[in-house]
């Protein structure tokens, strides 16, 4: 389902929810409603059988009164027993009115008016009988012998229609309860699924947002930033679109300049170095032992700082995605060793111990990018490390990996700087020797030449005073291409 580009999320939500509550509503309110009609029916119901109950009795009672005081009349043919008979007779025929406001049926009202024919005729029997009419007893007994027996048949009658009504309504009662059910049953389905809908609608673009979000913040700046949804959202969207792009730009210029900036350092450089070496090599004539000791200190510093706009020019390459891995199999510690070999001038310069315990093993991976990653750790370390100090590199081999580790006797890293040294053009608070300064991008180019290779850089704690990096490569990388992973630090 496809929620409306057009509507804020404000909206959705509120439409969500009134989605949500209107049909469980309608349902407790029409619930309420048949729940209503059968409290007021069965009131209706227990009413009319207290009114029947009440009435039947008291029919009863004034049908025994009625046949004492004709029994009587007719023995002793007192004026006072007629007179009450009369009063009796009036007395069942009110109650027999309002037995037939009650709800019968045709037959019960049949029923009602012939007991109301059977008490006046027995009252016309007593007021037309002779002094000396012997069979008077007898046809009396008779009548009010039909009168009980119609005053039972009537009752008997009236209990089963309310029966029938007590079934009708118990009927009902389950009717509306099955129904409520079948409304809960649909209804509660339906209002999860809306539910559901309308929260994966509403979280899909927003963890398409906090995706967009990450690769923005680890500098992917390839993948276009697209987010549909509700109209805030995708306003949203378009920001990050926006700044994506501006990132984009931002990146290319930067790289565009360190390259252009690099290049145009090397040229004077290597003219420098030419006439170092030209004057080295004696072209010019014989060199003192002073000058030698000048002309090498200006050798190294001018291979240093080739090697620092090589770090340039290697880090604006990764960067803009130009340089994958060219794979070759070389011994890890032969390239170890050529790294300790190209700075023993400054090694020796302030007499630092660099000590080596390298396993001989056998890799197949970049052998210059990883020469690169050994010569900024070990000037890293060089340049931390005060004179008279140590530098120690390993070499372990673990089943399918190896793990190397440069460590120094310097001032290690601050506990405020570790999460941000791999960082680019990150330098630290921390002095660091040499005329010189880094440029920052030494370890930010460690980090990418090793994750190309599908290993990680870390640093550590341990028994070293200085800081203490280390590296864990695959004996074999795969030919990939360079991909920017974080720093397990």
């Amino acid at each position: 389902m496809r929620l409306p580009r057009t509507g804020s999320l404000t909206a959705l939500l509120s439409l969500g929810l009134l989605l949500l509550v209107l049909p469980l509503a309608a349902a407790v309110v029409q619930g309420a409603v048949q729940l209503r009609g059968l409290s007021q029916a069965t009131d209706v119901l227990v009413h009319e059988a207290v009114d029947l109950t009440r009435h039947t009795q008291s029919l009863f009672q004034q049908l025994a009164a009625y046949e004492r005081t004709a029994s009587l009349f007719v023995l002793l043919r007192d004026e006072r027993l007629l007179e009450a008979s009369r009063a009796n007779r009036q007395h069942m025929v009110d109650t027999l009115d309002q037995l037939s406001r009650l709800p019968l049926d045709d037959a019960g009202r049949e029923q009602l008016a012939q007991l109301r024919r059977q008490a006046t005729d027995i009252l016309a029997l007593l007021e037309s009988a002779d002094a000396g009419d012997a069979t008077l007893a007898n046809s009396l007994g008779e009548r009010l012998a039909e009168l009980n027996e119609a005053a039972a048949a009537h009752s008997t009658h009236a209990n089963e229609l309310l029966q029938q009504r007590l079934a009708t309504l118990e009927e009902r009662n389950a009717a509306t309860r099955d129904r409520l059910m079948l409304w809960l049953v649909a209804l509660v389905p339906a209002a999860l699924l809306l539910g559901a809908i309308l929260v994966l609608g509403i979280l899909r673009p927003l963890r398409r947002v906090d995706q967009a979000i990450a690769r923005l913040g680890r500098g992917v700046f390839s993948q276009q930033v697209s987010i549909t949804g509700p109209s805030d959202i995708g306003a949203l969207g378009r920001q990050l679109e926006w700044l994506r792009v501006r990132l984009l730009g931002l990146a290319q210029e930067k790289n565009r300049f360190l390259r252009h900036m690099s290049h145009e350092l090397k040229t004077p450089l290597a003219n420098v170095r030419e006439g170092t070496d030209l004057l080295l090599d004696g072209a010019l004539g014989e060199v003192a032992a002073e000058q030698r000791e000048v002309l090498d200190i200006l050798r190294e510093n001018a291979l240093r700082l080739q090697q620092l706009i090589e770090n340039l020019l290697s880090y604006s390459a990764w960067q803009s995605q130009a340089g994958g891995i060219d794979l070759s199999t070389f011994p890890l510690d032969a390239v170890i060793r050529s790294s300790v070999e190209a700075q023993r001038l400054s090694i020796a310069a302030r007499k630092i111990d660099v000590r080596l315990a390298l396993q001989a093993i056998e890799m197949r991976a970049d052998r210059a990018k990883l020469r690169l990653v050994f010569d900024n750790l070990l000037s890293n370390s060089l340049k931390f490390t005060p004179p008279g100090g140590a530098v120690n590199i390993a070499a372990v081999r673990h089943g399918a990996h190896v793990m190397i580790d440069f460590s120094d006797t310097g001032p290690g890293i601050p506990p405020s700087e570790r999460a941000w040294i791999f960082d680019a053009f990150y330098t630290g608070s921390m002095p660091q020797a040499g005329p010189m300064p880094g440029t920052g991008v030494g370890l930010s180019i460690v980090v990418e030449f090793v994750a190309a290779h599908g290993g990680r850089v870390e640093l550590v704690s341990s028994d070293s005073p200085g800081a203490h990096f280390r590296i864990h490569l695959p004996l074999s990388a795969q030919a990939a291409e360079p991909r920017r992973e974080e720093p397990h630090a």
